[in-house]
């Protein structure tokens, strides 16, 4: 039994320019951290040269962040629910904001691991708010709609620009930069958050569950460390009692929050077929882009050859395609329905994976830039309207636990897709590796590390670089397959399971109803 709507303890603000005001400042949130997800792909071949880590570290330093807003986005709801969301978003950005300047400036591989994990620390209070304080600010149906596609338009731009944002930074600054950049992003935040965002609180929001939020965690971090452990050194006793730790974790969570009066997540929201199908979808969607995306801006610099900007610049017809599916999302819907729709988008992830897979190994780069579009079309059709779908089947005082979940699969996925997609990547490289005899072994654990690694201390353009980058390519054609099929299979369950029109669930808000899915966009 779920506790009761409450009203919130801010009146929703009624004049327009502050509404749309107070928007900006949620999209410069969402934008920055969408951004900061993908920009530091392009600065890992140069802080590879400058800090050295281990495949196992560079991967920690990609996926740490993730992991952390994944694990902690329920717990950071729940305290936004009863602190004050404007309050717990203006601390977090101030927190991002001082992480942001400590990874800036890591001087160990070790030192940007704990940054990184800040990161996702103060991130996590970010998220949950946002979507909230939105309802808040758009109280007429139609403009809150709108309001939400502003806002997973801009959550899927970030990601789609961060490997340019980082391409420019790494070509005239140092790696650092890319989160430097965060620091006048969040003073101009703060600031304008203060001024032009409603406080918003559940005054009677039942008391905050610290076993569901310990539960919460620890179904995330053992599944993770299974994933990593298996990748690097097989499926022992150790990956096996980890996950099975994650997994009963989880089991006890879900079975917690059936009992409790005022649960973290409500779980009867996913008996709603377009909830939970959105969710699936986010989550295989998010998987498969981010693992590739991850290594392919190490491919574009390490194995083609282009600058920092050259290949941010080359990820741009991704990023374009993404866009352009925020105005195709009404269309889609009209024509095909809500489950359908979502289904096509996963279906175009798939043929654009496949063709990055086909021309990753051509040598000229327009095949590779026709193959983006797809790739970017999908992802945007699909992460929109999984994001539109899982808001608008919600009831109002259940908003804040539907967008955590959705934020958890979003999040949930970027982390998986890098840890798994990235482990797999890494197998395949060094088993397609042909070494020479006679080569000193300490060079050879290098090379066999990463092809990050082994351009650092190969000769430029010897006869084993280029074996490496041999190795590298056909093992992101390999991953990039798997990814594609992952996705197809996802379009399928869509195809098959979530409806044509969002069903309203019981006690939905009678503003939110199904037709108006994607209008705005």
């Amino acid at each position: 039994m779920t506790a009761q709507p409450t009203p919130t303890t801010a009146p929703p603000v009624r004049r327009p320019a502050r509404r749309w005001a107070g928007l900006a400042v949620l999209v410069t949130a969402v934008l920055m951290l969408g951004i900061d997800a993908t920009v530091l792909a392009l600065a890992i071949p140069a802080l590879s040269a400058d800090l050295a880590p281990s495949a196992t570290e560079l991967l920690w330093i990609g996926d740490i962040y993730s992991f952390a807003v994944a694990g902690l986005l329920v717990t950071m709801g729940a305290l936004a629910d009863r602190v004050g969301r404007k309050r717990v978003l203006l601390v977090g950005a101030t927190g991002f904001g001082l992480a942001s300047a400590l990874a800036a400036f890591a001087p160990t591989a070790e030192t940007l691991i704990a940054a990184r994990f800040l990161l996702g620390v103060t991130g996590a209070t970010l998220m949950p708010s946002t979507l909230s304080l939105i309802r808040n600010l758009f109280p007429e149906p139609r403009e809150r709609t709108r309001a939400i596609a502003i806002w997973s338009a801009a959550a899927s731009a970030g990601v789609a620009l961060g490997p340019l944002v980082g391409g420019v930074l790494i070509e005239h600054f140092w790696w650092g930069a890319v989160f430097l950049i965060n620091v006048p992003v969040v003073i101009a935040l703060v600031v304008a958050g203060w001024l032009l965002l409603p406080e918003s609180r559940d005054p009677r929001p039942g008391p905050f569950d610290l076993v569901s939020s310990a539960l919460s965690m620890l179904a995330v971090v053992p599944l993770v460390f299974a994933v990593k452990h298996v990748a690097d050194g097989g499926a022992d006793l150790l990956a096996l009692t980890t996950a099975a730790v994650g997994v009963l974790a989880g089991w006890a969570f879900i079975r917690r929050q059936r009992r409790l009066p005022s649960p973290m997540i409500d779980v009867a929201l996913f008996r709603n077929a377009a909830f939970s199908g959105a969710v699936l979808a986010t989550l295989i969607s998010v998987f498969a882009l981010s693992g590739l995306l991850y290594f392919f801006s190490q491919y574009l610099q390490l194995a083609r050859g282009f600058t920092p900007i050259q290949a941010g610049l080359a990820e741009l017809p991704s990023t374009l395609a993404s866009l352009a599916a925020i105005a195709l999302v009404g269309l889609t819907l009209r024509r095909f329905g809500l489950g359908r729709s979502i289904a096509t988008g996963l279906a175009l992830t798939s043929l654009g994976l496949l063709l990055v897979a086909a021309t990753e190994g051509a040598e000229s780069y327009v095949w590779l830039a026709m193959a983006l579009v797809p790739l970017g079309l999908g992802v945007g059709l699909t992460l929109t309207l999984c994001t539109d779908a899982v808001v608008g089947t919600a009831p109002a005082h259940k908003a804040g636990a539907a967008s955590a979940i959705s934020e958890t699969a979003y999040e949930l996925g970027v982390a998986l897709g890098i840890a798994v997609l990235g482990s797999l990547l890494s197998v395949l490289y060094r088993s397609g590796l042909a070494l020479p005899a006679g080569l000193p072994a300490e060079t050879g654990d290098q090379v066999r590390e990463s092809l990050a690694s082994a351009v650092t201390v190969l000769p430029p353009d010897s006869e084993l670089v280029h074996t490496a980058q041999e190795a590298f390519v056909h093992a992101m054609q390999t991953t990039a397959v798997i990814a594609a099929l992952l996705a197809l299979a996802g379009a399928v369950i869509a195809w098959r399971t979530i409806p044509r029109v969002a069903a309203a669930p019981a006690g939905h808000d009678s503003t939110l109803e199904p037709q108006p899915l994607g209008r705005g966009a």
